[in-house]
């Protein structure tokens, strides 16, 4: 058996939280919800899959079009409101901002996240407040179980539209802030998904 966990006494700031050792040596994420400290679940092998999927045909996206665009794994990102007790962890960040080396990432234009059915609830927690975060224009759902997206992208007025667009099998997921097209299917070539 590891060692203990050292769960804080009381809420904690961001950077209180980025200060923090959880006595956690198995490499697990956290992330800082309303002030808690959250432990995240590994990736299920689907779940894993399509995010190095997305990933992969972004990168590919961003190479061929030369733009200085990227997407990071797992950053951490803070959102306008209660940013002082914040800190969530999507699954992926696109930014055109370069790499500044803090711990979180600056000013992301995209967030995806990858829904698991054990974890929904919180990961659309996390969606509202993304949609706080200035940058952001664009707001991506994949589903790990079906070949499925939700695309929140917001209005020119900067609000955000009361349902999501809905992306199936046979459809292009785009991403219309970075000039990204590409069939959904393909973000679940090797995940045995569909």
């Amino acid at each position: 058996m590891g060692p203990a966990l050292k769960m804080p006494s009381r809420h904690m700031t961001v950077a209180e939280f980025l200060d923090w050792d959880s006595g956690d040596r198995t490499g697990a994420r956290w992330q800082l919800r309303d002030g808690e400290p959250e432990m995240m679940a590994p990736a299920s092998d689907p779940h894993g899959s399509i995010l190095a999927e997305l990933v992969y045909l972004i990168t590919v996206h961003f190479r061929a079009s030369e733009r200085m665009c990227r997407a990071v794994v797992e950053p951490g990102v803070i959102p306008r409101v209660r940013s002082a007790e914040n800190w969530l962890i999507p699954d992926i960040g696109i930014t055109c901002t370069p790499s500044s080396g803090a711990k979180m990432l600056i000013d992301p234009i995209v967030l995806i996240e990858i829904l698991s059915p054990s974890n929904e609830a919180e990961t659309r927690a996390n969606v509202w407040a993304y949609t706080t975060i200035p940058t952001v224009a664009e707001i991506v759902l994949l589903r790990s179980t079906s070949v499925q997206a939700e695309i929140l992208r917001r209005q020119p007025d900067g609000s955000w539209p009361e349902q999501p667009e809905i992306v199936g099998d046979a459809d292009e997921l785009r991403l219309d802030s970075i000039g990204f097209a590409e069939p959904l299917r393909s973000a679940y070539r090797t995940s045995g998904v569909g």
